[in-house]
C-alpha cells in the first residue's frame, strides 16, 4: 500500500495539481507570477549561490530528461567504460555544484535579517525538499553507482507507465530507500510548483531568444551627461 501511494497516487496527484494549479494561478493572478527576487536586499552571496545552484540543477534536469527520452542511446553510450565514467563523474560534479549553491542560499537566507521579511513558509518548505532531493541524489550517485544505466533500464519504464496511464511499480518497489526518497521528493516538488516561486520559470520570456534586436538610440551625449547637473537631460520632446 505504501508503494502504491507514493509511486502511483503521488505522481498523479502532483501532475494534476501542477497542471490545474498553474493554469488557475496564471489566469487569475498572472501579473503576480514572479520569482520575488531579493537581489536588491543582498546581491553578493546571491550571485555566488544562485549561479552554481541553477547551473547544477539545469544540467542534472536535462541529464535525467535525456535518459527518460532516449534510454537506448544512454545504454549504448555507457557500453564504453570511459564514457560511463565521464557521465557518472559529471553527474556527481553537477550534483555537488547544486548542493554548494543551495547551502550558500540557505545560509544567506538565515543570516540576513532583511531577507526574513520576504521569506514565507513555502520558501522554507522548498529549501527542505530541494535539500532532500539533492542529498538523496548524491547518496544514490555515491553508493549505488552507474545510475545512468539502471535509470534508463528500470526507472524509465516506470515513468513511461505513469504517463501512459498504466502504472507499473514492480521495478521501483524493489529500489533502495535513497532512490525512493529521490523520487518522492521530486514528485512533491512538482506538486507544489503552483504555490511557490517556481512558477516564474513557466512564464519565462522565451520569445526573447528569437525576437529581432531592439534598436536603442540615445538622444544625448553620454560623455557630457556624466558631468551634467541638469535635472532632466536629453532633447525636449516636440510632442509636449
Amino acid at each position: 500500500m505504501t508503494n502504491q501511494f507514493f509511486f502511483i497516487g503521488l505522481p498523479y496527484a502532483a501532475l494534476f495539481i501542477v497542471i490545474t494549479g498553474t493554469i488557475f494561478r496564471y489566469l487569475n493572478f498572472g501579473f503576480k507570477v514572479s520569482s520575488l527576487s531579493s537581489q536588491f536586499l543582498e546581491s553578493r552571496e546571491l550571485f555566488y549561490g544562485s549561479r552554481p545552484f541553477h547551473w547544477g540543477l539545469l544540467v542534472l534536469f536535462f541529464g535525467h530528461l535525456t535518459a527518460f527520452l532516449f534510454p537506448r542511446s544512454v545504454v549504448l553510450w555507457n557500453n564504453v567504460p570511459v564514457r560511463l565514467l565521464i557521465l557518472e563523474i559529471a553527474g556527481l560534479g553537477f550534483g555537488l555544484t547544486a548542493l554548494f549553491g543551495l547551502i550558500i542560499l540557505i545560509i544567506r537566507r538565515i543570516k540576513n535579517k532583511r531577507l526574513w521579511m520576504v521569506t514565507n513558509k513555502m520558501d522554507i518548505l522548498v529549501y527542505i525538499i530541494l535539500a532532500v532531493q539533492i542529498i538523496s541524489g548524491l547518496w544514490v550517485a555515491i553508493f549505488y553507482r552507474w545510475g545512468s544505466s539502471w535509470f534508463a533500464l528500470s526507472l524509465t519504464p516506470y515513468l513511461k507507465s505513469i504517463f501512459l496511464l498504466s502504472p507499473d511499480i514492480s521495478s521501483v518497489s524493489a529500489m533502495p530507500m535513497a532512490v525512493k526518497m529521490h523520487l518522492i521528493s521530486a514528485f512533491t516538488l512538482i506538486g507544489i510548483i503552483p504555490s511557490t516561486r517556481f512558477m516564474h520559470f513557466l512564464v519565462y520570456p522565451f520569445a526573447y531568444l528569437w525576437r529581432s534586436y531592439q534598436l536603442v538610440i540615445w538622444n544625448w551625449d553620454y560623455r557630457k551627461i556624466r558631468s551634467s547637473r541638469k535635472m532632466k537631460n536629453g532633447i525636449k520632446s516636440k510632442n509636449n
